[in-house]
């Protein structure tokens, strides 16, 4: 497809390299030179300098032939005009990145009148995602599926778990409930496992079952379900107000700490239910003084990456509250993933992930559609969701033993009636179900059918 991207800092550049490798035609544009050249040094895509909301600039970059505009620009209103004008002078299909909280309470309204295809809220889509692991604390991170029915969740193995040494076969005997390990991160080592898969100490794991199944399974080996009932957050930003709503709403007690007193103001009276503190986060006084060592959950969602690690990495020592840390960078990922900090949100891949979702969407046939899309392992991996329109000769009403599957993919659980199937080699994928997969070759599923051997 051709695609005009409008805005290349971090969300943008890692959707130029990762469509690009996908195969599409990308045309990047910036108003800084320096940034277009670096954007074009380190991707195969065409760069043009200027401003994205320009009707000449835009059909210089192709928007006449071009199958999509995606607007991320620090700018919501510079955004939503690159997607107006591009909707107007090439009838595209139009993304935009829209983070002001006005603007998304109205969201539909600017949908429906600007006839844009997509908004995308970097820092709601964070929130959520961290209130959902506030609720289950055990888990390292949550992906859903079947519009919340299904859930996959990632977990550390600690040397002293009942599930060291057993073969994964041996897990749906031992919890007496239906779930799956799909996915296995051992070192640098990313494993589909297979029945004879052997569970090793210190080995992150992936599940796959219902909410309910998934919540049976932690208890039975140990772990807390429950969902925290106080939680501190520091810094204050559009995050912090999303996630401290996200929670109020389950009835859990908030308090942000920010540095900045006109917009501690401004949270009082958005958040009348949350407790506001104006102090610096990194106080470690402040943080004893407002409960760190009792606290339940701790976010660390300042602007600053090394300010978020520092933060968690004194919440851990100091509490045994469930960590959440935000970093924007992913370039040391390796070295984060050595440290204990809990959860790290990485607000650009959960953003490019919407984008990249939606992308391979447009590219479907009409009797496989992908609905949902999650990277995991730092993009090591892929669990994708593809609700089966009709039926496909040689893939529905047939054993799943006797599907010939591609190598490095694993089926994971169908949706089929409401109900939740953890398949077997004699289950068949069904017209209307959703089929839920993870797979270790990134970028190559864009339809039901690319999970068969070609």
């Amino acid at each position: 497809m051709n695609i005009i991207i409008s805005g290349c800092g971090k969300v943008g550049t890692f959707l130029a390299e990762y469509l690009c490798q996908e195969g599409h035609d990308i045309t990047i544009i910036d108003t800084k030179a320096e940034i277009v050249q670096h954007v074009t040094k380190i991707a195969d895509v065409r760069g043009l300098v200027g401003n994205g909301a320009s009707y000449n600039l835009l059909k210089e970059a192709g928007i006449d032939s071009a199958n999509l505009m995606i607007a991320v620009t620090n700018a919501d209103e510079l955004n939503l005009l690159c997607c107006l004008i591009a909707k107007n002078a090439g009838g595209c299909h139009t993304m935009a990145r829209v983070r002001n909280p006005i603007y998304h309470e109205e969201i539909d309204h600017i949908k429906r009148e600007l006839g844009l295809s997509r908004a995308i809220n970097p820092e709601r889509a964070v929130a959520r995602e961290a209130a959902r692991l506030l609720r289950f604390p055990s888990a390292m991170d949550i992906d859903t599926f079947a519009r919340g029915r299904v859930e996959m969740l990632h977990f550390h193995l600690s040397p002293d778990s009942p599930l060291c040494y057993k073969l994964t076969r041996e897990i749906p005997e031992f919890s007496k409930h239906q779930i799956l390990l799909g996915l296995i991160q051992r070192k640098n080592e990313t494993i589909i496992a297979t029945g004879n898969t052997q569970l090793l100490p210190n080995d992150n794991l992936t599940i796959i079952g219902s909410q309910v199944n998934a919540s049976h399974f932690f208890h039975s080996i140990g772990f807390k379900t429950n969902q925290v009932k106080t939680t501190i957050i520091v810094g204050g930003g559009k995050t912090s107000y999303y996630l401290a709503n996200e929670l109020l709403a389950m009835g859990i007690q908030v308090k942000i700490i920010e540095r900045d007193k006109k917009h501690c103001e401004e949270l009082c009276e958005m958040l009348p239910k949350a407790t506001i503190i104006w102090g610096d986060g990194s106080d470690q006084e402040l943080l004893k003084e407002e409960g760190l060592e009792q606290a339940e959950g701790f976010a660390a969602l300042t602007g600053i990456d090394e300010e978020n690690i520092m933060l968690s990495l004194y919440a851990k020592q100091n509490s045994n509250a469930k960590l959440i840390t935000k970093v924007n960078n992913t370039a040391f990922d390796s070295i984060i993933d050595t440290l204990d900090i809990g959860s790290v949100l990485h607000p650009k891949l959960i953003t490019a992930e919407r984008i990249i979702r939606y992308v391979r969407g447009m590219q479907n046939s009409l009797e496989s559609n992908i609905e949902t899309l999650h990277h995991l392992v730092n993009g090591k991996a892929e669990a994708l969701e593809f609700i089966i329109q009709s039926n496909l000769p040689g893939i529905t009403n047939i054993p799943i033993q006797n599907l010939k599957l591609r190598k490095n993919l694993l089926i994971c659980a169908i949706h089929r009636n409401g109900k939740i199937v953890i398949p077997t080699g004699q289950d068949e994928i069904k017209p209307l179900d959703s089929v839920i997969l993870i797979t270790t070759d990134c970028g190559i599923m864009k339809d039901i059918a690319d999970i068969l051997e070609k």
